[in-house]
């Protein structure tokens, strides 16, 4: 049964040396066919660049996933349409550019489909609807992949808990992302569909979402806006192991994975 890692949220430098550091030996260790993360925070915490996400495909992953920072650094718009291992949001307005979906193909030949949709309770971003828009990517591109994982890059936990639920049965899992804290709740739904809250950022813990602890406790103090740098300590991998049953394209067996990086 394929075996596929997800990892959430990469933040900053520290969560791109940590994927840089363990990605390829995790593929060994895990006996991985794919993996994949959200990188939508790998520049400087906010944003991503082509040189960037060269970096990270390089170390070892196959997909890169983005969210509401997928514009924050300057000239992605551009950088993007030549991007062929990541995709943007599926339901941004389509005027967007990038791609909306991803199949990757393991060695062993099985095809993984991914595609992002972005909540809108508590989202700033101009989105059509999660729950239609994946209606419709699943129908158009359904048969393009032997199975299909959805990313739920979403504020409100009710959000993204209906989405499991209404998916079921109809992709290998529902996995959230955005809030960068790994979540207990992991489950198989009845009908073959891992599902997670959130699988927390890969990134350093010794922060607040990511972020210098002492600039967001001040922000929180005063609400002046500052430069909030990101932070160092505690650099951990996080994510969700799954593996699929490539015959039904669901899920047989899922578990959270976290691995803390040794850093000088």
């Amino acid at each position: 049964m394929p075996k596929v890692l997800f990892l959430g949220d990469i933040v900053g430098r520290p969560g791109r040396d940590a994927v840089k550091a363990r990605a390829k030996d995790l593929r060994a260790e895990l006996g991985l066919d794919l993996m994949i993360a959200n990188a939508e925070n790998a520049a400087a915490g906010a944003g991503l660049t082509g040189a960037i996400a060269g970096e990270l495909l390089d170390a070892g992953l196959d997909a890169l996933t983005l969210g509401d920072h997928v514009w924050d650094q300057r000239n992605f718009d551009a950088e993007i349409v030549g991007l062929e291992r990541g995709c943007r949001p599926a339901n941004l307005p389509p005027q967007c550019p990038g791609r909306t979906y991803l199949v990757v193909t393991a060695a062993s030949g099985f095809r993984l489909g991914i595609f992002t949709v972005l909540g809108r309770t508590f989202m700033n971003m101009k989105a059509e609807c999660p729950f239609a828009c994946a209606d419709k990517m699943l129908r158009e591109h359904g048969p393009e992949a032997d199975a299909w994982m959805v990313e739920a890059h979403m504020e409100a936990t009710s959000e993204k808990v209906a989405l499991g639920w209404y998916l079921d049965g109809r992709c290998a899992a529902v996995l959230g992302s955005h809030t960068h804290i790994p979540t207990a709740d992991l489950v198989l739904r009845p009908r073959g569909t891992a599902y997670q809250s959130d699988l927390g950022m890969s990134g350093p813990y010794a922060s607040v979402i990511g972020r210098n602890v002492q600039a967001a406790i001040a922000r929180f103090l005063d609400g002046m806006p500052r430069k909030s740098e990101v932070g160092e300590g505690d650099v951990r991998l996080c994510g969700c192991l799954i593996e699929i049953d490539a015959a039904s394209g669901l899920t047989s067996k899922a578990e959270r994975f976290e691995e803390k990086i040794a850093t000088h």
